[in-house]
């Protein structure tokens, strides 16, 4: 088998799997991402292969061993570097629930239906949508919940206390980078924004980690160095 031929059919071959798990939507799959599951399943075609052909000899497994390895070692550099492309390559988190109304086209674009959706919320121990003040249907095709205050534990209802408002919190800044596109949702723009970093003594996004803003709180800030 020529190199060239190889390396042609891996490189079809790893566009067009990626294409297939994103088509086939992140349920099919469970505990690991979409590109997980693309690179565990053509290793092991590749170890397969080379139990059962012939033909195929320790040269060529090699090669394709080690193309495929620096493709997967190019992607994650590329997915650390550039955040934007992890949506593209890894995924992004889809709000199925959102303040206790499910979101059709949510469920529509992940390819999740309401049975599925009831069997998600029951594996996190919420038998009822109605107990769910949201919902984010993970990369990974598990589900994280967020419960009404009337029905987190131990419940408000029996200590007799006042029921909180439920805030879903917003990440504003990834990496060093301002996530522009979360800003609205907050009411935010970016001066506003790094107005309450220098509040923290804070003179640029870039020094940030991760920052986050919830409804009633503060905004939480932290740094790249661990203090």
């Amino acid at each position: 088998m020529e190199f060239t031929h190889i390396f042609s059919e891996l490189i079809i071959g790893y566009f067009l799997l990626l294409l297939l798990t994103k088509i086939l939507g992140k349920t099919q799959i469970t505990q690991i991402t979409t590109f997980d599951f693309v690179s565990v399943l053509v290793l092991g075609e590749l170890v397969g292969n080379a139990m059962y052909d012939t033909e195929t000899g320790i040269k060529e497994i090699t090669y394709s061993i080690l193309l495929w390895g620096a493709l997967i070692y190019v992607t994650e550099f590329i997915t650390q570097k550039f955040r934007k492309t992890r949506q593209l390559l890894e995924g992004k988190p889809s709000i199925v629930i959102n303040k206790g109304k499910i979101d059709f086209r949510e469920l529509k674009k992940n390819h999740l239906d309401i049975n599925q959706l009831q069997h998600l919320l029951r594996a996190k121990d919420v038998f009822s949508i109605t107990e769910c003040a949201y919902a984010i249907l993970e990369t990974d095709g598990t589900i994280s919940v967020l419960k009404k205050s009337a029905f987190s534990n131990p419940t408000k209802q029996d200590m007799n206390l006042p029921l909180d408002i439920i805030s879903l919190p917003i990440s504003v800044i990834l990496d060093g980078e301002i996530i522009t596109e979360n800003l609205p949702r907050i009411g935010w723009n970016e001066d506003q924004l790094m107005q309450e970093l220098k509040k923290q003594n804070i003179k640029s996004h870039k020094d940030i980690l991760y920052a986050e803003w919830c409804e009633g709180s503060p905004l939480y800030v932290q740094s790249y160095k661990m203090n």
